[in-house]
């Protein structure tokens, strides 16, 4: 039977509608020669399409209703955009089920809720069985990569890929909760706390309020668990990619900075805090460019707390925290110097200005010296060296990129400081790889940082190609050994 003859009398379609993006349609006769299509709307309206004349193509058909809600895509008749779509909002809707398998993948649909799926006994449920076997779940995932590294001796790797507040990063705790429980060491648990315990810090320092999300992650991390001969976990390893380094100096309409800074001024009443000469988050510019300065139901103070006993459970001394918290007062202070024109091709700073003093003071460097190279540049060339002035222009943007760069490598000091927390001196057999990494992004001002994620999700993309094109080849030489799993997050899904 060709595809044209599919579409007779009866024959049920999927139609584009403007608001609710497919609507279900009926044909009320069949395709003739003429090429014309007569459907009734499930809205109950009438429209008419001319497929042969090339004005518009044939209508996606939908799937038979004994295949809708299948807990696996690939089962389906038509696997085509609105069938997929449909297929996952009828597993949400009716069942509250949020993950749905394409194959070696796992959809996941952020619920924006807590489901009771994710507890000691739906842990033990899933250990030892295989992805077939149960219901699709982000465990099933986590337990065939488990078992596939145990069985095969090769190294696996799960990849949580999604939009901006879909739910990757939890999805990839989920995961970490997993191999921490079945990895059947009595030191794994410790491993896990502490590495539990590195997500409020990671969160601080990493994540910021988006219009897409109120705690959205501004970075990549690639979590690796080192397990030993028995396949017990013995160690962690973090890797962080993508910093979104232009957000400290700049933040789009609606969007907030980072959370620690507004976490520290929510704090600045502290005693230990108040050679900070920090204020009211109001008071600084680097936090409220986006004009969107607090969380509904987010309490910066409380923020502060957790992150400060994550510190301590991860090792950061109380003395590197204060310092911590130095490096970033003076950065909302290096935001706040008031750098004025001295002439058209010149800038300068007053000797008294406050935030000057402070962020010099808090950083450890000399006064006369930073206001010197905030104003001017400095050119060597073979034979001598120059000072260069510099305009208000350009010595704001030096300013921003020293602010930048601060952060940036307080970052990682962080980040390396946590690693070394979850470091042992006992030997890697094999290891388990956790990526999560924000998705595609387009806004209305986009960054360096935007070009860089989209290119790296592109190069994930031709990783996910080439792997299922792999699997393919495997199945038809009878060969299997794969060493990747997919788990892809999205945020509602809703159609008519």
């Amino acid at each position: 039977m060709t595809t044209l003859e599919l579409y007779t009398k009866g024959a049920r379609v999927w139609i584009p509608h403007e608001q609710v993006i497919w609507i279900g349609g009926e044909l009320t006769k069949d395709l003739k020669e003429d090429g014309i299509l007569e459907i009734e709307l499930e809205d109950g309206n009438e429209i008419t399409l001319d497929v042969y004349k090339g004005k518009q193509s044939l209508p996606p058909l939908r799937n038979p209703e004994v295949l809708v809600g299948e807990n696996d895509l690939t089962t389906l008749s038509y696997l085509h955009e609105p069938a997929v779509l449909y297929n996952l909002q009828v597993r949400f809707l009716q069942s509250n089920a949020i993950y749905t398998y394409c194959g070696i993948v796992l959809v996941a649909i952020n619920p924006y809720q807590q489901l009771p799926l994710y507890g000691p006994d739906i842990i033990s449920a899933y250990s030892g069985q295989s992805m077939g076997d149960m219901d699709p779940h982000i465990f099933a995932v986590a337990e065939d990569a488990f078992r596939a590294m145990a069985r095969d001796g090769l190294n696996q790797s799960i990849i949580v890929s999604g939009e901006s507040g879909a739910g990757k990063t939890v999805s990839a705790k989920y995961a970490m909760r997993y191999f921490a429980s079945v990895g059947g060491a009595s030191t794994e648990t410790q491993i896990e706390k502490k590495v539990l315990a590195s997500n409020p810090i990671m969160e601080a320092i990493g994540n910021a309020k988006t219009i897409r999300n109120d705690n959205s992650s501004r970075f990549g991390k690639y979590l690796e668990i080192s397990f030993d001969k028995n396949y017990h976990i013995i160690a962690a390893h973090m890797r962080t990619y993508l910093l979104e380094k232009s957000r400290v100096v700049f933040q789009a309409p609606d969007e907030r900075n980072y959370h620690v800074f507004y976490q520290l001024c929510a704090a600045c009443d502290t005693p230990e805090l108040k050679d900070l000469r920090l204020a009211h988050q109001d008071n600084f510019y680097y936090l409220n460019q986006g004009e969107c300065p607090y969380v509904d139901e987010v309490d910066d103070g409380e923020g502060f707390e957790e992150m400060r006993e994550a510190m301590d459970l991860v090792g950061i001394m109380n003395d590197e925290q204060l310092m911590i918290f130095r490096i970033l007062a003076g950065i909302l202070h290096i935001g706040n110097i008031d750098i004025q024109p001295a002439s058209e091709e010149e800038s300068t700073i007053n000797d008294k200005d406050f935030h000057l003093a402070v962020a010099a003071d808090l950083l450890g460097i000399d006064r006369s010296q930073f206001k010197k190279w905030l104003c001017n540049r400095k050119i060597v060339t073979v034979q001598e060296v120059l000072i260069k002035p510099l305009n208000v222009e350009e010595a704001d943007f030096g300013r921003k990129a020293i602010s930048k760069h601060i952060y940036s490598q307080l970052f990682k000091w962080i980040v390396q400081c946590i690693n070394n927390s979850l470091s042992s001196g006992v030997k890697q057999h094999s290891f388990l790889g956790i990526l999560d990494i924000y998705g595609f992004e387009t806004f209305e001002e986009n960054s360096f940082e935007q070009f860089c994620i989209n290119y790296a999700n592109e190069k994930l993309q031709q990783q996910f190609t080439q792997v299922i094109i792999s699997i393919i080849r495997f199945l038809v030489s009878s060969l299997s050994h794969l060493s990747y799993f997919f788990l892809i997050v999205l945020p509602h899904v809703m159609l008519a």
